[in-house]
């Protein structure tokens, strides 16, 4: 597994893998209901773009194939953690939030927050991540829940080191 950083080309692909991964993979956890109001399908692909690029986004991928996306902004906050519905529990999403927490850690961050999902909970608090509060995000009319999280982490080293967190797996 090698994960690298976003590449705008990467956009398409990782739409594809977030709308299969919520409709297969957090099935066990939220209705058919709540699942098509949280991906619809129907996205801007150019404002997941400017995200993707404001963010530290890593994309895992094997053989030309994405695995998994992950992506933190410059505070720490974790925003999406998606792994490919046939690769799940294969370590792809601890090694994407590794290599976001030790590149946000070089840069001073020492608190890391995400809303976690019904699915992603035990994944978060095997992590490190303890729940803050529950939530209940209305989309369309629709309820789901998820979790508030942080993880707290020592001082961070003061020269940051640039770039050195893309490793090869």
């Amino acid at each position: 597994m090698n994960i690298r950083v976003y590449r705008t080309a990467d956009c398409p692909m990782l739409l594809q893998l977030f709308y299969d991964t919520v409709h297969t993979v957090n099935a066990r956890d939220y209705s058919p209901e709540q699942l098509a109001v949280w991906a619809t399908g129907n996205v801007d692909a150019a404002a997941w773009d400017r995200s993707f690029l404001q963010h530290h986004t890593l994309v895992a991928e094997e053989a030309g194939q994405v695995l998994g996306f992950g992506d933190m902004d410059a505070d720490g906050y974790l925003d999406r953690l998606y792994v490919h519905r046939d690769f799940q529990r294969r370590g792809v999403a601890s090694a994407i939030v590794l290599q976001l927490e030790e590149y946000a850690g070089a840069r001073g961050v020492t608190r890391f927050t995400t809303y976690a999902s019904i699915t992603a909970l035990p994944f978060f608090e095997r992590h490190g991540y303890m729940v803050l509060q529950s939530n209940e995000v209305i989309r369309s009319g629709v309820s789901l829940t998820n979790y508030w999280m942080e993880k707290q982490v020592g001082t961070a080293p003061s020269a940051p080191q640039p770039d050195l967190y893309i490793k090869r797996f």
